[in-house]
């Protein structure tokens, strides 16, 4: 039961590098690293200004220091996480106990939705907040890689969220059509008893001396 549970192939195998690269979770994994290092690094670098009006450095999503520090704050906390899933990806497969690995499939399935959303949300806001940006200072280019990059992540967290289901799903399914707890089972026939009748076990011969000896008790005299 345990080496099929949760799309785990081999429960206690070794390591394979060459399969672990070619999974799509760790490709998508990938890529929602480097896009979240793109988000959280422009906006760090480049992503505020110094008008000539202002002595702080300012957003340069319209001014709106709240948009930047949402972006910054998801990309980091992404960029953890996929370190995070991808160690637990590569360890996955060694993890022989079927509740440790449903525990991860479903940190999985839940952080994997919740991104999507928190992702779509930072998409939302930074276009918004770029499409009435008008100082002249902003560096558009940068602006528009964070807010791409931001959309990216949308689709590769979503993706993670499908494989993530798929995963789930497919480890209950497992779990109920190879696991039969025999103590609730009631389908099974009770084993039949090993003696088909009450003379005993079965190959089982008298004593041939049984008849010829006389009861205990009877006694006969001697004959003369």
């Amino acid at each position: 039961m345990q080496s099929s549970a949760y799309g785990a192939s081999l429960a206690g195998g070794a390591f394979d590098l060459e399969n672990f690269v070619k999974q799509p979770q760790t490709i998508l994994r990938c890529l929602s690293w480097l896009f979240s290092i793109v988000v959280f690094a422009t906006i760090t670098a480049e992503g505020y200004i110094n008008p000539a009006t202002q002595i702080e450095a300012k957003c340069m999503f319209n001014n709106n220091d709240s948009a930047c520090s949402y972006g910054v704050a998801i990309g980091i906390l992404a960029f953890l996480a996929c370190v995070i899933f991808l160690i637990l990806d590569a360890y996955f497969p060694q993890i022989s106990n079927a509740k440790e690995r449903k525990y991860i499939v479903i940190g999985d399935l839940v952080f994997s939705a919740a991104w999507t959303f928190l992702w779509f949300i930072c998409f939302c806001v930074l276009a918004n907040q770029w499409s009435k940006t008008e100082s002249s200072a902003v560096a558009a280019d940068a602006a528009r890689a964070v807010v791409a990059f931001a959309f990216f992540s949308i689709i590769t967290w979503g993706l993670l969220f499908y494989f993530a289901f798929g995963r789930y799903r497919q480890g209950v399914s497992d779990f109920d059509q190879e696991y039969r707890d025999p103590a609730n089972d009631h389908t099974t026939p009770y084993p039949s008893t090993p003696y088909t009748s009450s003379s005993g076990p079965a190959g089982y011969q008298q004593s041939p001396f049984s008849h010829s000896q006389e009861q205990p008790g009877e006694y006969q005299p001697p004959a003369y």
